[in-house]
């Protein structure tokens, strides 16, 4: 049941997450709440997870398996909306997103490589393997916060 569970979500996100990519914002303030939006509840999901990683949570293989699901998919949504005339308004977007955008990309590709290792990891149902994950990978963002997002 996990497996075809598993296939199903794989099977919505490749079909979803092209679609996804072609997401038109009518207003720059859209995009912004988007992204905002999106990595908000990243946040949140890989928050539960570190809190299992870490021993400030107790394990639960079956919700780190659903944290996964969610981290893996929406860690590709907000990079589209980092568009002309977003880093104006209510954001704390740093202009350097747009002055070194070869940087910018790297870090946000390192970002969802690193993400995907982690919900890797808390698919396996391990404890041993998240906290393997996490130690090595949880720094990304943090290192993209660091560079490009202002303090609050």
């Amino acid at each position: 049941m996990r497996l075809i569970a598993s296939l199903t979500l794989a099977a919505a996100a490749a079909v979803a997450v092209p679609a996804l990519a072609q997401v038109s914002f009518q207003k720059p303030e859209d995009a912004i709440k988007y992204r905002q939006g999106a990595l908000r509840v990243m946040g949140a999901h890989y928050g539960a997870l570190g809190a299992m990683a870490t021993g400030k949570a107790p394990f639960d293989a079956t919700a780190a398996s659903r944290h996964a699901d969610v981290i893996q998919l929406v860690s590709t949504l907000p990079w589209s909306a980092f568009t002309p005339g977003t880093d104006k308004g209510e954001t704390r977007a740093k202009p350097e997103i747009w002055q070194e955008e070869a940087k910018f990309k790297q870090a946000h590709e390192r970002a969802v490589s690193e993400v995907g290792k982690i919900a890797a990891a808390a698919k396996t149902g391990s404890l041993d393997n998240l906290k393997a994950a996490w130690g090595s990978n949880s720094g990304s963002c943090k290192n993209c916060h660091d560079n490009f997002r202002k303090d609050q």
